[in-house]
């Protein structure tokens, strides 16, 4: 006969402060893990969906982002002939030759100077990219040094708001425009006309050629045609495996700086767990010999403190979960390794850092209840009837 789980729910009620005492521990190391995942989850969300399936970016070959790349102009006359390339409905084809490169910025605040990515484009830009939309102001006119800035920008930064003038490439630029790119990094840059931005910064070459595939399936025998014409220097990537690598080396960084303090932190909650569940056999010592001669095995006194243990590790990981989702409401910025420049993102929790963070503090309740409970169900019956 198996004692009943309200049994251990009663235990854990009975020594409350304790409880709650030992679940914030666990809880704090918790509230660690998943927001390191919710780190990680939200820089990966926020580059990736910049992207889109059924674009291709076209670097130069080896450049690890568009901004040590170079795609000369007569091969962009030659890709953007290429049959893959799909028509829009004004008969051109959905291809954007666009220009990439890095300005200094002061932030509005602590007037801290960090890179700022500038994005030449052209009216075809939008058009493939249609989750963008312009929040205030107008578009920019041709040939003119004008700009529209993301709203992280306009938001963070001196000159980045509408009607603010930001001075780069030995010329005045107006910013009239913001636009909304969702929770993309696209919201981290500054875009103007292509032609005028490659003048200001004396720029022979594309920085990357972005199409739209007419058929998606088609990229594979795309890329390996593109890639190895002799006519050509440049590699083929699907925008969002693009955006993916991108993230890659910072995800890597933040997973391995959150588990490091994850693991020291996680050795003291399971010390504190077993130190609480060694205080209640220690208590219960009686209560253990009672329910021995009512009849009760070993198993099930063993069982019964397993289970009193993970009640422990589970409230702890509710706690660290609810404290963590708060973290959504919070934007940070930090360096884009690959680009080198600022790129503003929020942490995103998800159903599978829900259930990783509660099974990490099933487990961390498991680890500290087990010899506890293995002295519980060793204990000998006549021996624990005579403490008092």
């Amino acid at each position: 006969m198996g004692i009943p789980y309200s049994y251990s729910f009663r235990n854990l009620w009975t020594r409350r402060l304790t409880t709650l005492l030992t679940a914030s521990g666990m809880g704090l190391v918790v509230f660690v893990f998943a927001a390191t995942l919710m780190l990680t989850e939200g820089l990966q969300k926020t580059l990736v969906q910049t992207g889109s399936p059924d674009n291709v970016v076209l670097l130069r070959k080896a450049a690890g982002s568009e901004v040590q790349s170079g795609v000369e102009r007569s091969q962009a006359a030659l890709l953007e002939s290429q049959p893959e390339v799909a028509i829009g409905a004004d008969g051109e084809p959905l291809l954007a030759k666009e220009v990439v490169v890095l300005i200094n910025l002061k932030k509005r605040v602590g007037d801290k100077p960090s890179n700022v990515i500038i994005r030449g484009v052209t009216p075809t830009s939008l058009k493939l990219r249609p989750a963008i939309r312009l929040k205030e102001g107008r578009m920019p006119r041709p040939g003119s040094a004008e700009v529209i800035a993301g709203e992280s920008i306009a938001r963070r930064f001196k000159g980045g708001g509408l009607g603010e003038t930001i001075r780069f490439g030995m010329r005045d630029w107006r910013v009239v425009g913001v636009f909304d790119a969702g929770s993309t990094g696209f919201s981290s840059e500054i875009w103007g006309d292509a032609d005028q931005l490659m003048q200001a910064f004396r720029r022979q070459a594309y920085s990357s050629i972005i199409f739209r595939l007419r058929d998606s399936t088609s990229f594979d025998s795309y890329k390996a045609r593109v890639e190895s014409d002799p006519r050509l220097t440049v590699e083929a990537k699907r925008e969002t495996q693009y955006y993916l690598d991108q993230s890659e080396a910072m995800a890597k960084f933040l997973n391995i700086l959150g588990m490091v303090l994850t693991v020291v932190f996680s050795i003291g909650a399971v010390i504190g767990a077993t130190i609480t569940m060694y205080a209640a056999v220690a208590n219960r010592v009686t209560e253990i010999g009672t329910l021995r001669a009512l009849g009760f095995q070993r198993k099930s006194i063993l069982s019964a403190f397993i289970v009193e243990a993970l009640f422990l590790g589970l409230c702890g990981g509710a706690l660290g979960v609810f404290a963590a989702s708060f973290m959504q409401l919070i934007t940070i910025s930090t360096m884009n390794w690959a680009s080198f420049s600022e790129l503003a993102f929020s942490f995103t929790l998800n159903f599978s850092i829900v259930w990783k963070s509660l099974l990490f503090s099933a487990v961390m309740g498991l680890v500290g209840g087990t010899l506890p409970a293995f002295r519980a169900s060793r204990m000998n019956i006549v021996e624990a009837l005579r403490a008092t």
